[in-house]
C-alpha cells in the first residue's frame, strides 16, 4: 500500500474551496491557515514552484520533526545531547565559521591548536616529542587518518628495504565499530579480524593478535573502548607482543589507539583505564583518535586526531594550502568543516576543567553501576559489561570511585538471564526493547561480535544527561515492561513477537582471521557492517 498515492488520489478528487493564504511567500495569519494545513502537501521530492511563509514552513517541518525520539531518551547513542546554554550560545554565534578558513578566523583557528596541545598532553605526550593533530568531523575520519599514516610509513619503509608493499593487513577484532574496516576497505589494506569471546571480555585477544601479525602488518587498532560492552581492549598487553615480536624480527608494528569514547574517559576517573598504560606512555602507541562528541560534551560534528610526534605523520600527507591569501597546512580528509564545534570543545574543557570533567565521568560511571546492579538484583538479567565488579586490587567502601570497580566505558550491556529464559521461554528479548520505545526509551536489541551473535544484548550508554532521577524512571520502567511480558499470555506474545531472525543477523560481515581467509561464507567485501555507535 502506497500512502502517497492514496492522499495523492483523495486530494485531487476534492473540490477547491476558498481558504485564507496568499501566493505571496511573505506572510500567512497562522500556519494553520496556509496551503500546507489540508489544501497541499509540503513537496518531497522536487523543489516546489512557489515558496512558502517562514512560519508555515517552520511549523510543518518542526511538527514532523515531533516524530523523532527524544535525544535525552536516546539510550543507543555515545553522541552527546546535552549543553549548556553559554556553549550552545557560543555555537550560534559561530555557526557561520569555516575551519578551512585559517586565514580569516585566526582566533578560532588558535582555539583549534589549544585544544589539540590539552588533549596531547592529558595523553601522556613525552617530554622532547612534538604532539601535532587536527580536529575532524568525528572518530571515522580521525580513525581513517591515522590508519593511512600507518600504511604511508610502512610503504616507505618497504620501498627503503626493497621489498613488496602491495599486501598491507591490519589487525582489529570482530567487535570493531564499522569505522576501522571502512578504513582497509577505502584504503585497500587487508582486514584481519580477530574473533573475540566470552574469555576474552568481548574484546581483542592478545593471543590471537600474536599468531596474525607478519612484516605487511602496518598496524594494529586497539579500541578504549568496546562499543558493544564498554570493555578496554589490553593496549598495554597487545604493545608487550609487539615488542616481543620486533626483538624477534625487527618488524616495528605500530598501535594506533581509538579511544572514541574513553579517550575523554580514562584521563579523568580514578579508575583510569584499569592500572595497565594505554595512551603515549606507551612508545608502541603512535596515535590516538577521539570523539569530541561522545565524552568531550559538545554536539555532533567533530572528532580529534593526536599523534605523539610529527614525525610519525608523513610529511607527504600534508598539504600546503594557498587559499583566500593565507597559506595552510590541511591533513584532513575533508575541507570545508564547521568551526562552531571546536569553540565548544574550547569552551567546555577551560570551564569544567580537570576537575570539573572527572566529576561527570565519575557521575557517569557511578549511575551505570547502579543501574547494572539494579538490573542483576531483579534475577530476570545478566550484565555482560563488568563496569559494576569490584576490582580485586582495591576496594574502598568509606569513599567508593570508579577506581575500587573494573574500567570501562560507562556502558551497561545485560541480557535476560539462564533462568529467566528456563521459566519465562515465549518472552523474546527484543521485546523489551520494543514496549521501551513505546515509553520513548531507545534502547537497541542486537547480537554480540560474529562467532558469539547466538547472545544478544540490550545496551545502555550512560551519559552526562543521566540523572539519578531519569534512572531511577527508567529501572522502573524496564521492571514495569518485564513484569507485563512475564504475565502475557504465549500466544497473545506470538502475534506481538516477531519470528524472523534480524538483518544483522542474515547479513552481517562474517571477517575471518587470514589463516582462514578462504573460509568465509560473508566476506568483508560483501558484508553488510553493523554499526554501534
Amino acid at each position: 500500500v502506497d500512502p502517497d498515492q492514496i492522499i495523492q488520489a483523495l486530494q485531487s478528487g476534492k473540490s477547491h474551496k476558498h481558504y485564507i493564504h496568499t501566493k505571496s511567500a511573505v506572510s500567512t495569519v497562522t500556519p494553520y491557515s496556509s496551503r500546507y494545513a489540508s489544501q497541499q502537501e509540503i513537496s518531497k521530492f522536487k523543489i516546489p514552484e512557489e515558496g512558502a511563509p517562514a512560519d508555515a514552513v517552520h511549523q510543518m517541518l518542526k511538527d514532523e520533526l515531533d516524530l523523532d525520539g527524544r535525544p535525552n531518551l536516546n539510550l543507543a547513542s555515545f553522541v552527546g545531547t546535552y549543553m549548556e546554554r553559554e556553549a550552545e550560545a557560543l555555537m550560534v554565534e559561530n555557526l557561520s565559521k569555516n575551519m578551512s578558513d585559517a586565514d580569516e578566523y585566526p582566533a578560532m583557528m588558535a582555539m583549534h591548536a589549544r585544544c589539540v596541545s590539552i588533549i596531547s598532553h592529558l595523553w601522556a605526550v613525552q617530554k622532547g616529542e612534538t604532539a601535532i593533530g587536527s580536529a575532524t568531523t568525528g572518530s571515522s575520519e580521525a580513525i581513517h587518518l591515522g590508519g593511512l599514516a600507518m600504511k604511508r610509513r610502512w610503504q616507505e619503509k618497504r620501498d627503503a628495504e626493497g621489498k613488496d608493499r602491495t599486501k598491507p593487513n591490519i589487525i582489529m577484532g570482530s567487535n570493531a565499530q564499522v569505522a576501522l574496516e571502512k578504513f582497509a576497505r577505502y584504503f585497500e589494506v587487508e582486514a584481519r579480524i580477530l574473533d573475540v569471546s566470552e574469555q576474552s571480555k568481548y574484546r581483542l585477544d592478545p593471543e590471537l593478535v600474536k599468531k596474525n601479525i607478519d612484516e605487511n602488518t602496518i598496524g594494529v587498532f586497539v579500541i578504549m573502548g568496546s562499543t558493544y560492552t564498554g570493555h578496554y581492549e589490553p593496549v598495554e598487553e597487545i604493545s608487550k607482543i609487539l615488542d616481543e615480536y620486533e626483538g624477534k624480527t625487527g618488524n616495528d608494528i605500530p598501535i594506533h589507539v581509538d579511544a572514541a569514547s574513553g579517550g575523554f574517559i580514562a584521563p579523568f576517573t580514578h579508575a583510569h583505564a584499569g592500572g595497565p598504560k594505554w595512551n603515549f606512555a606507551l612508545s608502541r602507541v603512535k596515535s590516538i583518535n577521539t570523539s569530541g562528541h561522545k565524552f568531550g560534551l559538545v554536539y555532533a560534528g567533530v572528532g580529534w586526531i593526536i599523534w605523539r610526534d610529527e614525525s610519525y605523520l608523513p610529511k607527504h600527507l600534508i598539504f600546503e594550502l594557498h587559499y583566500l591569501g593565507g597559506t595552510e597546512e590541511s591533513y584532513t580528509l575533508n575541507f570545508s568543516r564547521p568551526g562552531a564545534q571546536i569553540i565548544a570543545q574550547y569552551y567546555n574543557l577551560i570551564h569544567l576543567g580537570f576537575d570539573g570533567f572527572r566529576a561527570i565521568m565519575e557521575n557517569c560511571l557511578s549511575n551505570a553501576r547502579l543501574l547494572s546492579k539494579s538490573l542483576e538484583a531483579t534475577g530476570w538479567y545478566t550484565c555482560v559489561s563488568d563496569i559494576h565488579r569490584k576490582n580485586k586490587n582495591a576496594f574502598n567502601e568509606e569513599a567508593e570511585t570508579s577506581a575500587d570497580y573494573v574500567a570501562g566505558l560507562p556502558v551497561v550491556a545485560f541480557r535476560l538471564s539462564d533462568a529467566f529464559k528456563k521459566d519465562y521461554g515465549h518472552v523474546k528479548q527484543e521485546s523489551i526493547s520494543t514496549l521501551l520505545r513505546a515509553k520513548q526509551y531507545i534502547i537497541p536489541n542486537y547480537p554480540l561480535p560474529p562467532k558469539e551473535e547466538k547472545t544478544e544484548i540490550l545496551r545502555v550508554v550512560v551519559r552526562e544527561s543521566m540523572s539519578l532521577d531519569l534512572l531511577d524512571r527508567l529501572i522502573t520502567d524496564i521492571i514495569t515492561v518485564t513484569e507485563q511480558l512475564m504475565k502475557s499470555d504465549p500466544m497473545d506474545l506470538s502475534a506481538f513477537q516477531p519470528g524472523a531472525t534480524t538483518i544483522e543477523k542474515q547479513d552481517q560481515s562474517k571477517g575471518v582471521d587470514h589463516a582462514n581467509k578462504h573460509k568465509a561464507k560473508r566476506p568483508m567485501s560483501k558484508g553488510v557492517h553493523r554499526t554501534v555507535c
